[in-house]
């Protein structure tokens, strides 16, 4: 299929001048073709068209600014420069000139330059004599890699022709320093993205196994051997030829969906954000059904760039040991009659070695048993490359395999390097079927950052940080329990399988749970630590839901979360499981705030243990020692004894149960004495649980809880836990735990005085006015998801708890709050909670005769509360 001459004829030098308009309509129409030809033809001839097409536009606007009369070049650099042209990518250029370059020619250049901006070319210029790109190149590498890959478009040949020796020589750039200087750019550009391949929103070009990994590759070569193309890495040994033909197919795949990716957003986009994947999967032919076809285009991309960053890994390895250690006589030492170190990298002496499945996991564990060994050697990477697809089962189906794997599993750095190879090389997924299939596995939502085989990965990885002296420091609580277990490996199993059943439908923790009991027995593990982990997986989300969606400070919430996790041993396992997952899940929304509700969850679990779960909390005996260590707090603070005693008689049980002592003395030391007519806002110094309290205290009114928290979000500041309590005398004695929008306590005292000073002339005001449900953001409007109301059963006939599953926006808690006004409900409580771009929010309400809902006012509320988020 050729370029229609429809385009080419009119851009032709002989053919009648074009307008700026006249080239837009051009294009417009040249670029409604490439999205045709985009179903059927090959990738690498739409790319070469794309820039054949720009090249005649060039051109002719090069003559008809009569740029051709002088001594200059027009050159394309960097990927124009290759012939590979996606639909909005910039256009790189170079006009090259002689050393002197008159007004008249300046001119023109400018003129030229301005109407390729009007024709609506994303260019990127440069005007250099050849002794100027010479100068630039040698001091930055990436002008000298744009040079490398310069291509004549038109104008003085001679001048290129004078160019492009220099480039070759070693007082340019070195092969050794080009190298040296290209690993450590690519070493840096992965750092960006935490050594994580497997973001949910990768992006095309620079993520790590991406486009600029393969052109990484091509360019390192281009300098050493001069090689024009990849091909030629075949003939000079480097690659197999199936390895080559590996690299192709994956870059026409990336290629394509980049391709895609430019028409879906009508831009030079390289980042496959949640808002295109279901149009560029529907663009490449997955279909159009939703969540199914951008979950296997996915899956097929995660695969692809997990080969692109093996076959990298390899041939820089390879390169690095021809270019910089060609001279440097190799550090040898035998390991086994299968194994050596080289230079620090474990070595197959024996081409045939992984002929036996087994010895693959007796590598890891090798690497596991030797310290000095840093990684794997390119030759070794290409048998182990070779025989994992060799495999016609998995590696778990042998049962020398079974007792390598465990020996690696137990042994105190087998988690270090050794796991880490194991996934980046997909040997986790060639030894457990269920790991492979979770492997690129999505995640649609903003909470979680990585794909779920990513996440599990990072998961394990932070349980072997706690069990390493060195990191004790981060984490102190889990590293000390994890240090002091018998059986760490029963929690690094408990990380594996977590959530190895997500995809599969239905509840992945019971599916995992019997995955795990599975493996457990197939891998001789004692019925106890079978169970155990089986228990872990079943139940690794309840810490997290009950420490972010409960009172924590209701003993009856602690008793029933001890019923289930039935021991210390059991809560210590589960505490360090569900620490690693939350901080694996997304670094970004981990917080001090989530840390301390889980620390305080464990030790009130671990204290009602050894009170004995079935005997109560005295709740006189309670109020009491809150009330007494309270005194003894406010002791120096000579505050008239009578008034305080009146203050408390005020206050109902509730206030002294739900309120530690030192927040009950704060508290009173500030309300007596103030003049009660007005609002007091307190705003704490000191954190709470990682948060910042807000205490309002003032004449009970409509519109009290949903101008607070209209007002708190107005200030950037999100709410986590509010109690609401009405004192006997009509006052509310509410508090509310913020955090700022990078999930920090307010630190800076201005902030917290002019936000107290705001929520104060707020509720001083006469009428407080309802509140508006503000617009969705853009980034969530892909986002399908319906509002959910539903009661949890509880205990009380007192109280209604409530959770409501609604989109995330600006005001949606005020909102709620409003609906609660209207329909009369008391709130007593609230845990708010964010998963990325879903909300999940538990309230402890009840009607206005401070009793649970009945069922039709509960009908009620839910209606009220799906039409009010709703809509």
């Amino acid at each position: 299929m050729l370029v229609p001459t429809e385009y080419t004829d009119k851009l032709a030098i002989t053919a009648p001048q074009l307008s700026s308009m006249e080239i837009c309509q051009l294009s417009e129409r040249f670029n409604l073709w490439l999205k045709e030809a985009f179903e059927v033809e090959d990738i690498t001839f739409l790319l070469c068209a794309r820039a054949q097409f720009v090249d005649k536009v060039l051109t002719k606007l090069w003559c008809q600014h009569q740029l051709d009369e002088y001594q200059i070049s027009l050159i394309a650099v960097g990927g124009y420069g290759r012939n590979e042209l996606h639909p909005h990518s910039d256009v790189d250029i170079l006009l090259l000139t002689q050393e002197q370059r008159d007004s008249s020619l300046e001119e023109r250049i400018s003129a030229f330059i301005t109407q390729l901006w009007d024709v609506k070319l994303d260019i990127g210029h440069s005007v250099r004599s050849v002794k100027e790109c010479l100068k630039q190149a040698v001091r930055d590498v990436t002008v000298a890699t744009n040079l490398m890959e310069m291509r004549l478009i038109c104008g003085n040949s001679a001048l290129s022709q004078q160019l492009q020796p220099l480039l070759k020589e070693d007082v340019f750039w070195s092969s050794q320093k080009f190298f040296v200087a290209k690993r450590e750019e690519q070493k840096k550009r992965h750092q960006q993205y935490h050594g994580a391949a497997y973001t949910l929103e990768p992006n095309l070009k620079a993520n790590p196994g991406g486009l600029r990994d393969i052109q990484t590759i091509g360019w390192v070569a281009k300098r050493h051997f001069v090689a024009d193309s990849l091909d030629e890495l075949v003939a000079h040994e480097y690659l197999t030829r199936n390895e080559y033909y590996e690299l192709l197919e994956c870059q026409d795949y990336l290629w394509r969906m980049r391709f895609a990716l430019h028409f879906v957003a009508g831009r030079n986009e390289n980042r496959l954000l949640f808002d295109y994947q279901a149009d560029v999967a529907k663009l490449l032919g997955f279909g159009d059904e939703g969540k199914a076809v951008v979950e296997r285009m996915m899956k097929r991309f995660f695969r692809v760039i997990a080969r692109v960053a093996e076959l990298n890994n390899m041939l820089l390895q390879h390169f690095e040991q021809v270019i910089l250690h060609k001279d440097k006589p190799l550090e040898r030492s035998t390991i086994n009659r299968d194994f050596e170190l080289v230079d620090g990298l474990i070595y197959a002496s024996n081409d045939r070695v992984f002929t036996r499945p087994e010895k693959l996991m007796e590598m890891f564990l090798i690497i596991a048993q030797e310290p000095k060994i840093k990684g794997i050697h390119s030759h070794t990477l290409r048998l182990m490359r070779n025989a994992r697809r060799r495999l016609i089962s998995a590696l778990s189906d042998y049962a020398k395999s079974r007792q390598l794997f465990m020996a690696i599993i137990r042994h105190p750095r087998g988690l270090g390097l050794p796991l880490t190879l194991m996934h980046k090389h997909s040997i986790l997924g060639a030894y457990l079927p269920q790991w492979r299939n979770i492997a690129g596995q999505m995640q649609f939502d903003l909470f979680h950052a990585y794909s779920v085989d990513e996440h599990s990965y990072r998961l394990i990885k932070n349980l072997y940080r706690f069990s390493q002296g060195e990191h004790n420091h981060e984490f102190p609580l889990c590293s000390k329990i994890v240090q002091r277990i018998r059986k760490p490996e029963v929690l690094y199993l408990a990380g594996i399988f977590h959530d190895i059943a997500k995809g599969r439908g239905g509840d992945h923790a019971k599916l995992g749970a019997v995955d795990a009991l599975n493996f457990s027995k197939v891998h001789q593990l004692n019925n106890h630590d079978g169970k155990m982990i089986s228990w872990l997986v079943k139940h690794h989300l309840l810490m997290s839901v009950t420490a972010q969606r409960r009172d924590i400070s209701d003993p009856d919430v602690i008793r029933q979360f001890g019923e289930i996790v039935r021991d210390e041993a059991h809560l210590d396992y589960l505490y360090c499981l569900t620490v690693a997952d939350m901080r694996a899940t997304n670094e970004s929304l981990w917080n001090s705030w989530k840390a301390n509700l889980l620390e305080e969850l464990y030790f009130n679990t671990k204290r009602a243990f050894r009170r004995g779960l079935e005997k109560p909390v005295d709740l006189r005996a309670k109020i009491r020692e809150n009330q007494d260590m309270a005194l003894t707090l406010l002791a120096e603070q000579q505050l008239d004894n009578e008034a305080l005693q009146k203050l408390w008689r005020e206050y109902k049980a509730d206030y002294f149960l739900r309120y530690s002592p030192a927040q009950i003395a704060w508290h009173s030391r500030n309300i007596i004495g103030h003049d009660k007519s007005k609002p007091l806002v307190l705003i704490s110094t000191t954190p709470y649980r990682g948060g910042t309290e807000v205490f309002v205290y003032t004449k009970e009114r409509s519109g009290i809880f949903a101008t607070t928290v209209a007002l708190l979000g107005s200030k950037k500041l999100s709410i986590h836990d509010a109690k609401i309590i009405t004192s006997k005398t009509g006052y509310t004695v509410n508090t509310f735990v913020v955090l700022d929008s990078h999930g920090k306590p307010i630190n800076d005292p201005y902030r917290a005085k002019e936000t107290a000073a705001a929520l104060t002339d707020k509720l001083s005001q006469q009428s407080l006015r309802n509140i508006l449900l503000q617009p969705i953001s853009k980034r969530f409007k892909q986002f399908k998801l319906p509002t959910q109301v539903s009661f949890i059963d509880s205990n009380t006939k007192r109280t209604t708890l409530l959770e409501i599953v609604a989109l995330d926006r600006p005001g949606l808690l005020a909102s709620i709050a409003q609906v609660f006004q209207d329909c009369k409900i008391n709130i007593h409580s609230a845990k708010i909670t964010t998963f990325g771009e879903k909300a999940e929010d538990v309230f402890t309400i009840s009607n206005s005769d401070n009793i649970a809902l009945t069922a039709e006012e509960q009908a009620e509320l839910t209606s009220r509360l799906c039409d009010d988020i709703s809509g």
